[in-house]
C-alpha cells in the first residue's frame, strides 16, 4: 500500500493545484519513484489510497499496467483525509489477510522493499534511519531488534512498515493515526524494526524536493539530495 491521501500543506502553493505525490523529482512523480522500487522488488499488487486531488492520481496512474503493477484505489473523499492509520483500515478488504507493505508516498530511498520480514508473533515491522537535521528527536528506540517507545538510542520512522492486519482487529471506521496503534504494540513487545543505511529522503517541503530533484538530475552536489543516513 501507498499512502496518498496527505493534504500537503508545508508543500504549498505547489500542492493547491497537485496531489502531492505527483509533484516530480528527476523528470517524473514521486509515487513513480516508489511504484518503480516496489515492482523492481517483485512487489507488483499495489493499493494506493488517495483525498485531496485523488482523481488526479487515478488519471495519471490509471490500473498501473504501464508501470509494469496492478493498481487498486482506496478513496477516501476530497477534504476527508482519515490518517495514516483510518486510511491503512479503510483500505484492509483490498489488502487480504497476509501481512502487508505500507510505504509513503513522500519518501525517496534505495531501500529494497523486499529486504522485510515480519517475524512470528510480531504485529509490525518498522524500517527506521538515522535522525535527520530536521528531526533529530527521533521517534522510537530500537534495541536488539525491538522497537520500544522508549530508550536509546532513538531512530527515526521511514514510512516504510510490514503489518499484520491483526494490527488493527480492534479499530473502528473513521479517521486516526497509526503511531498509538504501533505504541500499543511494542507495550507487548510485537514490534520489530531494522535501520536503513542508504539513501533516505523526507519531501516534506518545497525545498527539498527541489534538492532532490537537482540530485536526481546531476544538476546539484550530492549534500543536497539525500545522503546516506549517517554520513
Amino acid at each position: 500500500m501507498i499512502l496518498a491521501a496527505g493534504r500537503g500543506n508545508r508543500m504549498r502553493p505547489l500542492t493547491d493545484h497537485t496531489p502531492k505525490p505527483l509533484l516530480a523529482a528527476g523528470g517524473k512523480p514521486l509515487i513513480q519513484h516508489q511504484i518503480e522500487r516496489l515492482a523492481a522488488a517483485g512487489i507488483r499488487d499495489l493499493v494506493i489510497n488517495h483525498a485531496h486531488l485523488g482523481h488526479q492520481i487515478e488519471s495519471a496512474l490509471g490500473d498501473g499496467s504501464h508501470l509494469g503493477v496492478s493498481i487498486l484505489y482506496s478513496a477516501e473523499g476530497e477534504g476527508r483525509a482519515l490518517e495514516t492509520g483510518g486510511g491503512i483500515f479503510k483500505a484492509l478488504p483490498l489488502l487480504g489477510s497476509d501481512p502487508f507493505l505500507v510505504v509513503n508516498a513522500d519518501v525517496w530511498t534505495d531501500f529494497a522493499f523486499n529486504a522485510i520480514t515480519l517475524a512470528p508473533g510480531d504485529l509490525a515491522r518498522l524500517v527506521l534511519v538515522e535522525n535527520p537535521g530536521h528531526h533529530q528527536v527521533g521517534d522510537f528506540a530500537l534495541l536488539a531488534g525491538r522497537v520500544r517507545a522508549r530508550g536509546e538510542p532513538r531512530f527515526t520512522f521511514g514510512g516504510i512498515g510490514l503489518y499484520s492486519p491483526a494490527l488493527f482487529a480492534d479499530c473502528q471506521g473513521g479517521a486516526f493515526p497509526l503511531a498509538p496503534l504501533l505504541r500499543g504494540a511494542m507495550e507487548e513487545d510485537r514490534v520489530g524494526g531494522q535501520v536503513h543505511g542508504g539513501h533516505w529522503y523526507d519531501i516534506g517541503t518545497p525545498e527539498r524536493l527541489a534538492a532532490l530533484d537537482r540530485w536526481l538530475t546531476g544538476a546539484g552536489p550530492a549534500d543536497q539530495g539525500p545522503r546516506p543516513q549517517g554520513a
